[in-house]
Formats: structure tokens, C-alpha cells, sequence
């Protein structure tokens, strides 16, 4: 995909405002990775801004990329008593597995869906919604970037309560 220079800016919005990066392991390793190798005019503001990153696998004393605090504790339990305690926006970014989780938690604010004009075919493997919670989702902003891609971001509501073994009846 060919970047463009609305959709860049966009990411250096994005990234730029007071926020925790809340991460997966594996979607964390591989921002961790490129981040130092690769170059766009956002990565200096992820590397900047506090990470949580939840796993039971990454050194919690040598996580590997600045402001990065590892968490070996259930991220839905670890989630929502942080949104209790701090008013810093947190956004996931990736982490497929652990947004499902959040979403299915009722813990997700907003979701931004980025539509690129391309067809993944055999390249695309895990999608956030599917087998995922039902839910509707309220059009809360639209924005065209270089007149070919989609930005949509929705607030999420859940269809009817929490499913079982899923955030707080997990701890009743």
C-alpha cells in the first residue's frame, strides 16, 4: 500500500495526542521491532507516549522500548480499574485477541475503522468482529484521506449484557 500524505498526517494526530498505548504481546513485539527500524514521523510519538502491555511472556524488568510497563494480569480486570483511576485516553492499536476481549467487556470507547482501497484475499487472517460480541456501533466521525481511504470511528454498544466468563462476572 502506498502511503499518503493525509493518511500520514492523520497518523501523526493521532499518535501525537495524550494517550497510553494499551498493546498485546505480539502486536507489541512486532511495534517494538519496526518502530526502530522503519520511518515515519509518527513512531517517535508511540515510542514517547506510556505502554501497557499484557503478557505472561515479556521481561516486565526488560521490556525493550521505552515507557513500557508489562502486565501479567488479566487485561479486562487491569483495563477497567484504570479507566476507574486515570482520565489519560488509552488506545489500542492491533491486538486483535485483546480487543475482542475489551469490546466484549464493554470497555471500548470508540472504534476507529481505517477502509483501504485494497483486497487482502489470502493476505488477511484475523478479524476484530469476527466471531466477536454483537454490537451496534454509533457513527460518531467520518474523514476521507487522500480521496481513497476511510476513516469511520463509532462508539460501541453492546446487544443486551456482558457474556458470561467476560470481564466483571469473570471476577464475581
Amino acid at each position: 500500500m502506498q502511503r499518503r500524505p493525509e493518511l500520514r498526517e492523520d497518523r501523526v494526530r493521532t499518535f501525537a495526542q495524550d494517550h497510553v498505548l494499551v498493546l498485546g504481546a505480539t502486536t507489541y513485539r512486532e511495534f517494538a521491532s519496526f518502530v526502530t527500524t522503519d520511518d515515519e514521523p509518527y513512531f517517535d510519538s508511540m515510542t514517547a507516549a506510556p505502554k501497557i502491555v499484557f503478557s505472561s511472556t515479556i521481561d516486565p524488568a526488560a521490556p525493550g522500548w521505552a515507557r513500557t510497563r508489562v502486565l501479567d494480569e488479566d487485561a479486562v480486570t487491569a483495563v477497567e480499574r484504570l479507566k476507574r483511576t486515570t482520565d489519560v485516553p488509552m488506545r489500542s492499536h492491533g491486538s486483535i485477541s485483546l480487543n475482542r476481549a475489551l469490546l466484549a467487556a464493554g470497555l471500548v470507547d470508540r472504534v476507529e475503522v481505517m477502509v483501504f482501497p485494497v483486497v487482502a484475499g489470502r493476505a488477511g487472517g484475523s478479524a476484530l468482529f469476527h466471531g466477536g460480541v454483537e454490537l451496534d456501533l454509533d457513527l460518531v466521525e467520518t474523514t476521507i484521506l487522500d480521496g481513497r481511504t476511510v476513516k469511520l470511528v463509532y462508539e460501541p454498544h453492546l446487544h443486551g449484557e456482558i457474556p458470561e466468563g467476560v470481564g466483571p462476572r469473570l471476577r464475581a
